[in-house]
């Protein structure tokens, strides 16, 4: 039954029992609880009080609904719908307070997040009741806890496909690479020649070669759609970047030592290079069985005849660098060329970062994997991957250019007259040496089969007696054997006669080998030890 109200409301009461006699509870038209229920009403004899502002979508707003609009089938609980009293409500608005309001405008309010999605029919309902309630989509959506745009989204796909457009649609599935099959099939075929290159390498690998943009996201998806797993990359650590670099080439030299073992002598050599500090152009280099100041010297004056003067030179306190007494030698050779030679500080490797960045590029790409036959071939391939460096590798610290690009930016024609001298297979030279011509012969002889082939340095029959191994004569006139071109980097070699340029001794040797032959010589029967 209903019950009149003073603020002209008509609604459904249910009265709950307890010791004290709580007052009636709203219910709203749908069948539900109120959004806020109003207990503890004043008796008839007590004035009411003023009503609160209300916070959820009130009846009155909504229009007028024939005889279904009922709750349970019951005609009891239907919610009547009286004129409210315009002059009784404007009596019970309090007045207002005097002084500037601290809040203006409405305050957001942040959608409650939802456990499950809504059913079509929910989506229904609440479209068809923000279509009723006249209110816009921004404060419908803040009472019923969805975003606005999903209101909007909505109505949009009802008006176009009536009911069935707010059915449940299937997500879209992951597009594959957009990449023509050329880029494609490009990209495989890199990372399976070089499977130590990322994906910027082989993005910029890309435009500088058959010039084919991908991107670096582009190549790691063709790479992830082809199964080929992805290094992670190193967590960067958040130190602050400091970083220095020349305006010009020849303005900064780098230079640094580097030392590595000979696999096949089990002997370490030791690697001089100087570096131009504008464009990572290695000028000269130099391997030698020592670190002596005499190899830094003769690298030194090679790129000076190659390359020019540079302003100032970046060392280390190295001992071919520095000396704590008086001037060194290297020092000494600067001031005679009018060099600057700027010394960094101890302990702190990071000054030269880009001659050591240069190191790890060397060591990774090239000498980890590298069997040198001696010190000369060691030379020779070594500067062939500096000129693969120089001319053909992309650099990421300067924007995918190669060295080259940028040391020669104002002399193009020596640009192109020194690409031009640089082998095409300067790389593959300096990873695996000169190839050995393939070796492979088979045929009939006396109606039997037989093939000769070559595995390394060894020649196999195989024939019907089965596999052996034989010796091949030498040809008449014997050709000459085949020999790697020299490198087009200035290379720095230790020539000079007397005390201290002498070769090292090799492992196992001593200086005293010699006169102990002589003395073997000399005393025959004795074997050493006096009687």
């Amino acid at each position: 039954m209903s019950d009149e109200r003073s603020n002209g409301t008509s609604v459904g009461e249910r009265s709950e029992p307890g010791p004290e006699g709580p007052g009636p509870e709203l219910v709203s038209r749908d069948g539900g609880e109120a959004g806020v229920a109003e207990r503890g009403f004043a008796s008839e004899a007590e004035p009411a009080s003023p009503p609160s502002a209300p916070s959820s979508i009130s009846p009155s707003s909504l229009p007028p609904r024939g005889d279904d609009d009922l709750i349970d089938g019951s005609p009891e609980l239907a919610v009547e719908e009286p004129e409210p009293d315009e002059s009784a409500m404007a009596a019970l608005v309090p007045p207002p307070l005097a002084g500037r309001s601290r809040q203006r405008g409405r305050r957001p309010v942040r959608p409650a997040e939802s456990t499950k999605p809504l059913t079509p029919p929910q989506r229904l309902l609440l479209l068809d009741t923000w279509q009723r309630s006249k209110l816009p989509a921004g404060d419908f959506a803040a009472l019923v806890g969805i975003s606005k745009f999903s209101l909007f989204a909505w109505k949009k796909r009802f008006d176009a496909e009536g009911p069935a457009g707010l059915l449940d649609r299937p997500r879209r599935e992951r597009r594959g690479s957009r990449l023509p099959d050329l880029t494609q099939r490009t990209i495989l075929m890199l990372k399976q020649a070089n499977p130590q290159w990322g994906c910027q390498r082989i993005s910029d690998m890309l435009v500088r070669g058959p010039a084919l943009p991908a991107s670096p996201a582009a190549v790691a998806r063709v790479l992830q759609e082809a199964g080929i797993p992805l290094e992670e990359a190193t967590p960067r650590h958040p130190d602050k970047v400091r970083s220095f670099e020349r305006a010009s080439p020849n303005q900064l030299w780098q230079t640094d030592l580097f030392t590595f073992l000979l696999k096949r002598q089990n002997r370490r050599v030791y690697l001089v290079a100087f570096m131009d500090d504008h464009s990572r152009f290695i000028v000269g280099y130099g391997l030698h069985a020592s670190q002596s100041t005499a190899l830094v010297l003769e690298v030194l004056r090679a790129s000076i005849t190659g390359y020019g003067v540079p302003a100032e030179i970046l060392t280390d306190n190295g001992s071919q660098y520095v000396t704590w007494r008086g001037k060194s030698a290297f020092s000494r050779e600067c001031e005679k060329h009018g060099i600057k030679q700027v010394v960094a500080s101890p302990r702190h490797p990071q000054t030269l970062g880009k001659i050591e960045r240069f190191w790890g590029t060397l060591w990774r790409e090239c000498v980890e994997a590298a069997v040198f036959i001696d010190l000369g071939d060691a030379r020779t391939r070594i500067g062939h991957f500096i000129d693969h460096y120089n001319f053909q590798r992309p650099h990421q610290g300067i924007e995918a250019l190669v060295p080259a690009d940028r040391f020669f930016g104002a002399a193009s024609e020596v640009k192109r007259t020194l690409a031009a001298r640089v082998q095409a297979n300067a790389l593959e030279l300096a990873r695996h040496g000169l190839p050995k011509a393939p070796f492979y012969l088979t045929g009939q002889a006396g109606g039997r089969s037989f093939s000769v082939h070559a595995e390394g340095e060894r020649v196999i029959l195989t024939g019907a007696e089965g596999r052996q191994e034989i010796d091949l004569m030498p040809p008449r006139t014997p050709e000459p054997a085949p020999t790697l071109p020299a490198p087009v980097c200035p290379q720095g070699v230790v020539t000079s006669e007397g005390p201290g340029f002498e070769e090292p001794p090799g492992p196992g040797e001593s200086p005293l080998d010699a006169e102990l032959e002589r003395l073997r010589e000399a005393f025959p029967d004795k074997e050493g030890g006096d009687e």
